[in-house]
């Protein structure tokens, strides 16, 4: 591959997972101070909002990069052998570096200081389960739809994504770079960094458990695409 199509995977990445935590962290301060305290429907629009702009952004980057836009999602295509470890890399800088600055571009829109730290406690056994299956569902919804239905793919996620908001305990980071980012921003989506080595462990697991049951169930589906 040549460098500058790599060059052009990577911010693609980078833009897409900037736009999506601007989504995520926006939306939750846009819900949170109009909700007047409701909580179930400030996460019910941070839900909505982050599964449509999820959508919408697979349906952009998915022929530039693939549409990662998540370390564990970039790193289960390269154990598949369909991602070199270059890209990996490439991606997974980019990946971080945009949540990050998506993060920024929440608190500017919303004149929120733009450097913080959250103050928000996820942690427990509970927190910790949920993101192993939060992690699991993505990757075994990312990977069952290409052995089958990969058009479906971008919907398919997006709808995932709406519903683990509500039926996982953590609320469905399920993406170290969000993860990370989030630790960022002591606003609603916030995480405390106390507990983000916790969630980035339990996507792991999460993302290698789904790879084992993709293979047995559907076989080796890889594309080798490097």
């Amino acid at each position: 591959m040549k460098d500058g199509a790599l060059a052009q995977r990577a911010v693609a990445e980078g833009i897409g997972t900037a736009i999506l935590l601007a989504a995520i962290v926006g939306s939750g301060i846009m819900a949170e101070r109009l909700a007047g305290g409701n909580e179930a429907l400030a996460l019910l629009c941070n839900a909505i909002a982050t599964g449509a702009i999820l959508t919408t952004l697979i349906l952009i980057f998915s022929p530039v990069s693939g549409a990662h836009f998540n370390p564990v999602v970039s790193l289960a295509f390269a154990i598949r052998g369909d991602l070199s470890h270059r890209t990996l890399a490439f991606y997974s800088i980019s990946q971080f570096v945009g949540a990050i600055v998506g993060v920024w571009l929440a608190h500017l829109m919303f004149e929120l200081p733009l450097l913080q730290v959250s103050l928000k406690e996820r942690c427990g056994s509970g927190q910790w389960i949920a993101e192993f299956i939060a992690t699991f569902g993505l990757v075994l919804t990312i990977l069952g739809c290409l052995a089958r239905a990969p058009g479906a793919i971008p919907v398919a996620v997006g709808l995932y994504i709406t519903s683990a908001y509500w039926f996982t305990a953590s609320t469905s980071f399920a993406n170290p770079a969000v993860t990370v980012a989030r630790s960022l921003s002591n606003t609603f989506a916030g995480i405390a960094p106390g507990g983000v080595p916790a969630f980035l462990g339990a996507q792991l697991i999460g993302m290698i458990t789904a790879l084992v049951l993709v293979r047995w169930i559907w076989g080796d589906q890889t594309g080798k695409t490097k």
